[in-house]
């Protein structure tokens, strides 16, 4: 079969005159350029241009398919393609930082790829019931939106479809009701109406489609604004490394203090400015260490700053945990937070992957917390979210319905090396602002440091790789948008109008099934 013919029997009797072997052979094609314009919706290359077209081509695939079988396989690739593709920097990762060895990582990496693509196997079993109806475009909206939301519970979350609308301003206006998974059904909406297009279906199936204008009477996402209070965002430009010895820690601490210290002196001492520091990946001791935690109390005094930072915790029986901890300026402890959502291979090793080393360097796994924190800050509260935990948009919620009024995210993003992960983990934060109408403050590493605005912009950053500290500008907010206050609402909703259209098919008479 040659791409000449599938166009010429197109053009005479549309894709329905294909053969079934034709088919079968041109289904695989269609999975993997869908997996792989995915790819490029994303950052590096960032052509979010393509996420209303991406997933077109394994649509048509799925509804030129006859069996169940070939529906869930042609998923399946699509799939893998896209996750060997977005995540491929997890080779890297568990190579330089893990101990694997080039064919064991890259063997982690590729098993990685067939779990996760098993989500979009999945998709393409429901979608082949779906796709015939005169509803596709809604019901195969829903199914990708249920399924998406699968990842986090099921063991990794990371991009959905809808952080590629971050910017996209219209769009981006559905964020703060239905969360990132709205936008992600918008631009479903859009691939399934381009699929029937090619699949010659009548113009009523695709009548859907108008009910995007509709889009322009949701409120707008907030105005930019020049914030109202302080925040010193601190990125040392550590990099992990072995052999974290006494002396190693406390140079690392007194290059942090000192960027801490003239950055409130460019910023001319603000009163109650929030000193933010990363996530970082020496052993940071605050509750051991009798020096650091007198250290970090003084600092906190003395410049009259609130002081928020990453330490290693422990429980009563001894095990680690990554905390957050926040000084007041009086230099006291006000409370600390210990991080909920921990990372595969970084924090701890799933069971039966014992094979594949832990990437922090931390001896041990860490323990998740249990506990969701609003530190307050004077009159008023501020939350903070550690690393990983910005890509779950029903974790980040729950901070700003306890009363968070700014998000703070500690992150270390050395891992990733210069890959595309840095860019990806930004977008995900970056939506976690607009979905919660807050501002977000964010510290790493050695980048990307940054302040975002409540609706997703990016307002003041540091470059990456330098030892900085940034000087930046936020405002408390206490409204609450729909999101924030129910969650995950319309992802129920898409679950149970995809089994109830499933149910539909699956009982409706034998010759309306493909």
């Amino acid at each position: 079969m040659t791409a000449t013919a599938v166009v010429k029997d197109w053009r005479t009797g549309g894709l329905s005159a294909l053969s079934d072997g034709q088919r079968a052979k041109l289904a695989p094609v269609l999975a993997v350029l869908s997996g792989v314009l995915l790819v490029l919706t994303f950052p590096d290359a960032s052509w979010s241009f393509l996420a209303p077209i991406a997933v077109a081509p394994v649509l048509i695939a799925l509804a030129l398919l006859k069996t169940p079988s070939q529906r869930f396989f042609t998923g399946w690739i699509c799939g893998i393609t896209y996750w060997l593709g977005a995540c491929y920097w997890i080779q890297g990762t568990l190579a330089n930082y893990g101990d694997l060895n080039l064919p064991l990582s890259l063997l982690a990496l590729l098993l990685f790829a067939l779990a996760k693509g098993l989500h979009l196997a999945v998709f393409g079993l429901a979608t082949g019931w779906l796709l015939p109806r005169w509803w596709a475009i809604p019901a195969v909206a829903a199914a990708w939106v249920a399924i998406e939301r699968t990842h986090g519970p099921l063991g990794f979350a990371w991009l959905a479809l809808g952080n590629a609308g971050i910017d996209m301003d219209l769009l981006m206006r559905a964020a703060p009701l239905v969360g990132v998974y709205g936008v992600s059904f918008l631009f479903m909406m859009m691939n399934v109406a381009v699929a029937l297009v090619v699949l010659r279906r009548p113009r009523m199936h695709l009548a859907w489609i108008l009910a995007l204008p509709l889009l322009c009477l949701l409120p707008a996402m907030p105005q930019p604004e020049t914030g109202s209070h302080h925040a010193l965002l601190v990125q040392p430009n550590i990099l992990d490394q072995d052999g974290w010895t006494h002396a190693r820690v406390q140079d690392m601490l007194d290059r942090i203090f000192s960027l801490s210290k003239v950055g409130l002196q460019v910023q001319q001492n603000e009163p109650d400015t929030l000193v933010l520091w990363p996530e970082v990946p020496a052993p940071i001791h605050y509750y051991d260490d009798l020096n650091f935690r007198q250290r970090s109390h003084d600092f906190a005094r003395e410049a009259k700053a609130w002081f928020l930072f990453g330490t290693i915790g422990r429980t009563k029986e001894g095990l680690a945990k990554n905390t957050a901890v926040m000084i007041g300026p009086q230099g006291k402890w006000i409370d600390d937070y210990d991080k909920m959502n921990l990372v595969p291979f970084g924090e701890f090793v799933p069971p039966l992957f014992e094979w594949v080393g832990k990437v922090s360097n931390y001896v041990g796994n860490f323990v998740p917390g249990e506990r969701v924190v609003v530190f307050p800050m004077g009159s008023h509260k501020v939350s903070a979210i550690i690393c990983y935990e910005s890509a779950f948009p029903d974790l980040v919620r729950l901070f700003v319905n306890e009363g968070a009024e700014v998000i703070a995210n500690l992150s270390f993003d050395g891992y990733f090396g210069d890959t595309s992960a840095r860019g990806q983990h930004l977008m995900l934060a970056r939506m976690r602002a607009a979905e919660n109408a807050r501002w977000l403050l964010r510290a790493t590493s050695d980048g990307v440091t940054v302040t975002i605005d409540p609706a997703g912009r990016m307002v003041e950053a540091l470059p990456s790789r330098v030892a900085a500290a940034l000087p930046a500008r936020f405002s408390f907010r206490s409204e609450k948008t729909l999101y924030t206050r129910y969650g995950d609402w319309f992802c129920v909703v898409c679950g149970l109008f995809t089994l109830g259209g499933i149910a539909v098919e699956l009982r409706s008479k034998p010759k309306l099934r493909r």
